[in-house]
């Protein structure tokens, strides 16, 4: 009994890879999905933002300058003079703070921000006081707040912004270090996941492979037991055709040639007067003359005695010519080469098949002739049976029960059989088979 089907432990196995390789799969998008977060929101925004904080360092030091000769008064102008470059230095500052606070990263706490925000506004209200009573002809004391009011603010906002870039820089480097651990663990999850597909693959294989191995066994046994069993069974069917023909041969022949001689004692005891039953007489003896050639054409059929005196090569001839009178068929026999004498265990199979390919040739080729060639060699036998008359169809190639028991007679004697179609149109059957001392191999 062939074993259960694979199929089941093949699909699950199968589905378990699917559902490993989706969720794998699944992991690495959500791990380039990090690194993007990472990458975008973290990384390339706080680059974007220290970008600002540097802008805002620069507006800073602009105003350190000015400050300086604000309060130095090395100008010929007062300190009125400064409120159009202070103005453009707010403006820049102002939109370099806005872009900064739209860009600020999420590890930035509120207070830090208001901070900020807080240091600039009061600068600037300081800014607008000095410059207030500068307008107002106070040159001087607007320049004793420059150092008090202006500068301490300056470097307030200058060392926030400082302390932000040292935060963002640290950020960057921690993001940097997440990626990075990101990289790594990818990357060695990849090598395991390699790993257990690859083993899960060879698992699979060895297994599909040992399963059609072991149905391969099986078929291939059943396929010798089919072999040993169609061998038996045309043995027992050559055995039956061999018991009949010498039950037809020795007893019914010898009873019909009873009779024939016996009708012939009795036309020749007949008296003269009596010609009417001399007649049927002699038409009696003629019907038991032609039945026992009936009879001993049958049992030739069934098994050719010639076949077990003179062995396969003088039966092929016997059975052309036989065939040719019987049929009206033009055989043209070929014979080249010389091998060993070939007895009954072979020579039937090989006897049955050129038997039958000569049938199909009358029965369905519709050819008014046909070409037998044997080709002998010491360890070889070649027969090829070909006319050219409407040939064997695909649709029953291999399907006919003559076809299939010649295959099968090839099969026992382990040679091979082969149908095709010869640039003349019709078929031309080819059996090999090796010779091994005259016996079946």
């Amino acid at each position: 009994m062939l074993a259960r089907s694979p199929e089941p432990r093949q699909l699950a196995g199968l589905g378990i890879t699917l559902l490993a390789v989706a969720g794998f799969s699944w992991y690495a998008i959500e791990q380039i999905r990090v690194l993007e977060r990472l990458q975008s929101e973290t990384i390339d925004r706080g680059r974007r933002d220290s970008l600002q904080l540097v802008r805002i360092q620069n507006d800073l030091s602009q105003l350190g300058w000015t400050l300086r000769d604000m309060q130095e008064g090395a100008g010929p102008y007062g300190l009125a003079a400064y409120r159009a470059p202070l103005t453009r230095i707010r403006a820049d500052l102002e939109d370099a703070l806005a872009l900064e606070g739209r860009l600020a990263p999420a590890t930035r706490t509120s207070q830090q921000q208001q901070l900020l925000w807080t240091t600039v506004e009061q600068f600037w209200e300081n800014m607008d006081r000095v410059l207030a009573q500068a307008e107002q002809g106070h040159e001087e004391e607007g320049r004793k707040l420059i150092p008090t009011q202006l500068e301490g603010r300056r470097a307030t906002l200058s060392g926030v912004v400082a302390r932000l870039l040292v935060q963002n820089s640290e950020m960057e480097l921690v993001a940097a270090h997440e990626v990075q651990d990101i990289y790594v663990r990818v990357k060695r999850n990849v090598y395991l996941f390699l790993a257990a597909a690859l083993a899960a693959i060879a698992a699979t294989s060895f297994f599909v492979i040992r399963a059609n191995r072991r149905v391969f066994e099986e078929i291939s046994g059943l396929s010798e037991q089919r072999r040993l069993l169609a061998g038996k069974v045309i043995t027992l069917q050559e055995d039956t055709f061999r018991q009949l023909a010498r039950e037809l041969h020795d007893e019914f022949g010898q009873v019909l040639t009873a009779i024939g001689a016996m009708l012939t004692r009795a036309e020749k005891k007949a008296s003269p007067e009596d010609a009417a039953v001399r007649e049927q007489i002699r038409e009696v003896r003629e019907i038991a003359n032609q039945t026992l050639e009936r009879v001993r054409t049958m049992s030739q059929m069934l098994h050719p005695p010639v076949l077990d005196d003179y062995g396969l090569e003088k039966s092929i001839e016997w059975y052309v010519g036989q065939f040719r009178k019987q049929t009206g068929l033009d055989v043209h026999y070929e014979k080249s080469g010389t091998g060993p004498f070939i007895g009954d265990q072979m020579a039937i199979h090989v006897y049955r098949v050129l038997q039958e390919g000569l049938n199909n040739i009358v029965r369905h080729a519709g050819a008014q002739e046909a070409w037998v060639r044997a080709r002998y060699s010491p360890a070889n036998l070649e027969l090829e049976i070909e006319d050219h008359g409407g040939g064997i169809g695909e649709a029953k190639r291999g399907k006919g029960m003559g076809l299939i028991a010649m295959r099968e007679r090839a099969d026992l004697l382990q040679g091979t059989i082969e149908f095709t179609r010869p640039a003349e149109g019709g078929t031309r059957i080819v059996l090999r088979v090796p010779i091994t001392d005259g016996t079946m191999p």
